[in-house]
């Protein structure tokens, strides 16, 4: 496991003891990984970084969630070829061209990216470039997880924890509408198991992984969160262009919420039929969102914000302003 500490990484590497796999992580060494690992240490930035894995050990499979220069796992693919059956690569559906056409799934045009680039690209252009990087060197032998929005427990991207605090705090709630929109997310669990049964089934390839759409709603959502909170809330649903008027940002302001269009169809209307039929499983948002809270409060509310991801979330000035109209 390249990283395994945290949140995907650290959901994989769970999984995988948890099936009583050997597992080795190579990691910066700035957070602790799961007990029962072997620990090796390396920048894979850095000149020499990737020396701890320069000879020797050999492995049925590495799993990588690298998001940023392409030349990276280029490097490290190259490294591991001839000691490693099968390199996973965590990649995004992002990579596929804006918007992404209905109904083509795997199939949608994606965008252009190098193994040799390096961190003057976008973060869709990244995640391509890592994708080719992994199958110059392994061929067919590459999976590529094209994940979708990932939510639950380990989270360091703020999305559902913002939203469970934000409940938390109780009284009137911006909610954004329509509230029966569908939403489609993968639990970061759900992620993890698929992804060892891949590897397992020796499968390769791309596959989008995210829930088949209409999993839950934006209400369904919130609701949960009020539920598992044990909050006074009040949800105060309001339509889509009344928050655009007032500048709030979707996706940022209002974490995993997009009004109707395409954004919202390349979001949350994409085709997983391929995922589907290899064994993905999605447990009910209402048990990704108590495990998250339950979590948020073993480590004292306040989760961990990734340095190089915005802080999402609305400010309660922007909220209240909106709320008085």
């Amino acid at each position: 496991m390249l990283g395994g500490t945290e949140f995907a990484g650290r959901a994989i590497t769970e999984g995988a003891l948890a099936r009583g796999w050997d597992v080795t992580v190579f990691h910066r060494g700035r957070h602790a990984p799961p007990q029962g690992v072997t620990s090796l240490h390396g920048d894979r930035t850095t000149a020499d970084g990737l020396g701890a894995l320069a000879t020797g050990e050999t492995w049925d499979a590495v799993v990588d969630t690298w998001s940023a220069a392409p030349s990276v796992v280029r490097d490290t693919a190259r490294l591991l070829d001839g000691r490693v059956g099968r390199y996973v690569y965590i990649s995004s559906r992002s990579v596929y061209v804006f918007p992404e056409p209905d109904a083509l799934g795997e199939n949608a045009p994606v965008v252009d990216g190098s193994p040799d680039d390096g961190d003057d690209v976008d973060y869709a252009a990244a995640k391509r470039g890592a994708e080719l990087a992994a199958v110059d060197v392994f061929g067919d032998r590459a999976l590529l997880v094209r994940a979708g929005l990932i939510l639950g427990p380990y989270e360091n991207i703020g999305r559902l924890p913002w939203w469970l605090n934000r409940i938390a705090k109780g009284g009137n709630v911006l909610a954004p509408g329509p509230r029966d929109a569908g939403l489609q997310y993968i639990d970061v669990r759900d992620l993890a198991a698929w992804t060892l049964d891949a590897i397992e089934q020796g499968l390769g390839g791309p596959y989008d992984l995210v829930s088949p759409p209409d999993h839950t709603t934006m209400r369904e959502l919130l609701e949960a969160c009020v539920h598992t909170a044990g909050s006074d809330a009040e949800l105060v649903w309001t339509p889509p262009e009344t928050i655009l008027e007032a500048g709030i940002e979707p996706w940022m302001d209002l974490p995993i919420w997009v009004p109707p269009g395409e954004d919202y169809d390349t979001l949350h209307r994409g085709n997983v039929t391929k995922a589907l039929s290899t064994g993905l499983r999605c447990r009910p948002v209402q048990e990704t969102v108590a495990d998250t809270w339950e979590w948020l409060q073993s480590i004292g509310g306040r989760a961990p914000q990734r340095p190089d991801r915005p802080v999402v979330g609305l400010d309660p000035e922007t909220e209240a302003k909106v709320l008085r109209r």
